[in-house]
């Protein structure tokens, strides 16, 4: 296990904030509505990123065609909890799954996978620490898209305007704080932390 995995995110008492980038018919619906409508598939896994430096690469600043309208969803804490409690990682660890052939077993079942990436800089650089990626599916996507939501927004000129601050080697707008997000020691340990 080590430190260079470690979950950072903004978060505050109601929630915490993941992202997302989307073809603009569906984020552009989402960040109206406050939740996903038509073209938002429940029956496929979607990944949910609290690195917003890991955004911004993942969707070139908003400018990847199918990644255009960039989202910053407000999730419950309960259910980001309760995502990771069954999380399975993407790649088998045997410090952490055991024998080959549990983990198998797990990631063929689990509603949850993690990745460990990466972080980026918001300048794109890579860095020394891992960000997390969690993708959801089966039963977890449906309670993410219409429980654990509190709110969506839609921060594509954000990614714009750091892009361009970048750019101009000027100040960059202000950003939340993303600071270590605890989890359980349970949860750390099927992470890999």
């Amino acid at each position: 296990m080590t430190r260079e995995r470690e979950i950072r995110a903004a978060f505050d008492d109601e929630g915490l904030y993941v992202y997302q980038a989307y073809r603009p018919e569906i984020g552009a619906y989402a960040a109206k509505n406050g939740r996903f409508g038509s073209g938002f598939k429940l029956d496929r896994m979607t990944w949910i990123k609290p690195s917003f430096g890991w955004m911004l690469y993942r969707s070139g600043y908003g400018m990847k065609a199918g990644q255009e309208v960039v989202l910053r969803i407000k999730i419950t804490h309960e259910g980001w909890l309760e995502a990771l409690s069954g999380a399975v990682l993407s790649t088998y660890d045997p410090d952490v799954h055991g024998e080959k052939p549990f983990f198998e077993r797990a990631l063929k079942v689990s509603e949850c996978r993690v990745q460990w990436d990466p972080d980026r800089t918001l300048a794109l650089e890579r860095m020394e620490r891992r960000a997390i990626q969690v993708g959801l599916r089966g039963a977890l996507v449906e309670r993410y898209a219409r429980q654990w939501i509190v709110g969506i927004e839609d921060v594509s000129g954000l990614a714009h305007d750091v892009r361009d601050a970048l750019s101009a080697r000027s100040p960059l707008p202000p950003l939340p704080e993303e600071r270590v997000y605890e989890v359980p020691p349970e949860i750390a340990q099927r992470l890999g932390m």
